[in-house]
Formats: C-alpha cells, structure tokens, sequence
C-alpha cells in the first residue's frame, strides 16, 4: 500500500487495532496457508450413523477467503488430517492448493514457497495446534485463534478475536486486504453487483 494513499475507512477501522510491525509482516504476502480443523472448523469432529465425517464451515470465512484470491492472493490449505470434506470444500471455494495428512507443515510450506517461487517472507500460516508451530515458525507472518494452546498463540504474530470456524479466518483476510490496501475495492458500486453465490 502506498503511503500516500488515503486508506478507505473499512481498511482504517482494521489496521486501527492491528500493531504496526504486524501490518509490516502483512504487507508482503502473495500466498496465505491455512491449517483447517480448529481454524476453518471449530475444531469438533462430526459422525453421521454410517460413520460420515461432517465438518462445518462458515460463509463468512469462504467469502474472505474468495476476496483474497480475487486480489491476486494465493490460498492454500494444509492439513493433518485425511478426508473428502476438505477437498469438497475447497473445490467450492475454488482452492486449488489442497494437502491433506501432512505431518510436516513446515516442509510442506517450504515446499510451496519453491513451487510458486516465493520467499517465505511473502508467504503467511494459520494454525491452532502443535503441528502447525513449525510453519508458523518458517512464515513471513503467522496467524492464530484465541482458542489455541497458549505456546501455539505466543508463536503467533496475530490472533484472531473470533474462534476458529466462526469468523477467526475472515478476520485474517480483511486484515492482509486492509493491509495492502486492496479492502476499499470491495466497497465499489460495480464490486457490489458483482454475480455469484456468496461462499
């Protein structure tokens, strides 16, 4: 965001309550990882009686996640665990950057850092549990939720104030869009009559 550039007021209200070392560690991003159960989900684990694994996701979240990509901002989802969920979810979102059972989040970030020639400074992870501090580690910048074990959080640079599942991913968006200036756009009349189905 240029300096002289008058930001738009949503884009104020944001960065307002953010420290301004963390806007300087959001600034740079072009991919933002994601962990998923715990930060896109609440973190519960759902059976149906045939033994279903449910999920649920929340629309504000998939929306953030959409205006991310629409900024030229690439998103992906990295997660320990296995399942059709995901990969569902993702395909409605229209996340192309899918991995599933990784054990290693930080080789794994590594590895998509290299993979679309990226500096790690320029790539950013949000994660709740022991698993993720690795890639939180290695990230430019490192999310989380308030709902993380407290030695998780205090790897972070930022958490969220909503919880994971319920808004603690959309919060992340506008916070790197506020940060490089690219929220205001959203405002536009001709943004607003946009088509398409609200994700």
């Amino acid at each position: 965001m240029s300096s002289n550039r008058i930001p738009h007021p949503a884009e104020a209200m944001i960065l307002a309550k953010v420290n301004p070392v963390v806007i300087e560690r959001v600034r740079p991003l072009r991919l933002m990882a994601f962990d998923v159960d715990g930060v896109l989900t609440d973190g519960r684990l759902w059976y149906s009686p045939q033994g279903e694994q449910l999920k649920s996701f929340h629309v504000l979240d998939g929306h953030g996640l959409k205006l991310l990509m629409e900024s030229g901002i690439r998103v992906a989802l990295i997660t320990g665990r296995d399942g059709a969920v995901v990969g569902r979810r993702a395909a409605e979102l229209g996340i192309a950057l899918v991995q599933h059972g990784v054990r290693d989040k930080a080789a794994a970030l590594q590895a998509l850092a290299q993979e679309k020639g990226l500096d790690l400074s320029e790539i950013g992870y949000m994660g709740d549990d022991i698993i993720d501090v690795p890639a939180m580690q290695r990230a430019g910048f490192a999310a989380s939720v308030p709902h993380a074990p407290v030695y998780v959080s205090q790897a972070a640079h930022w958490v969220s104030s909503a919880p994971g599942g319920a808004g603690a991913v959309r919060e992340c968006c506008d916070l790197i869009l506020a940060a490089q200036g690219k929220l205001g756009a959203f405002f536009s009349p001709q943004s607003l009559r946009l088509g398409g189905t609200i994700q």
